[in-house]
């Protein structure tokens, strides 16, 4: 009898792990919006909107997108040393001998506040704005 209470605490446990997916609505979903500029051009900035699944990384939220938008294309690549990286955007890719990247930013309270970790990594909040710029690191 003893191994019974033990048994149901512990299918207790993984019905908490598992909240949300043994229901037919399945893990929310947490609205973004995601914006394209290019410091290097004259481009008008594109603003689009997209969704995370809770809990879920930009990875994901940039997929989404752009399997929605037909005007919006990326590619990754992966680095050895940091993972995934942001490499291009609508056709337009970084490159390391004009020192040009996509730098990946979030606004907050009218601030932008660079990403400390990829889009492999990073896991937006509800509504945020992340804004994928296009821009140059200064040379030495």
């Amino acid at each position: 009898m003893a191994l019974r209470p033990a048994a149901l605490l512990f299918v207790g446990f993984l019905l908490m792990l598992t909240r949300g997916a043994l229901t037919d609505k399945g893990p929310a979903t947490l609205p973004i919006r995601v914006s394209v500029e290019n410091d290097l051009s004259n481009m008008t900035p594109e603003s689009h909107f997209s969704s995370v699944v809770e809990g879920g990384v930009l990875l994901g939220a940039l997929r989404r997108l752009q399997e929605t938008q037909r005007d919006f294309k990326f590619t990754v690549k992966v680095d050895p040393e940091f993972g995934l990286l942001l490499e291009s955007v609508n056709g337009v890719a970084g490159n390391e001998r004009e020192q040009t990247y996509w730098e990946i930013l979030s606004e907050t309270s009218g601030g932008y506040n660079r990403l400390d970790v990829g889009i492999g990594c990073y896991r937006p909040k509800a509504n945020e704005h992340i804004i994928l710029r296009f821009s140059t690191w200064p040379r030495q």
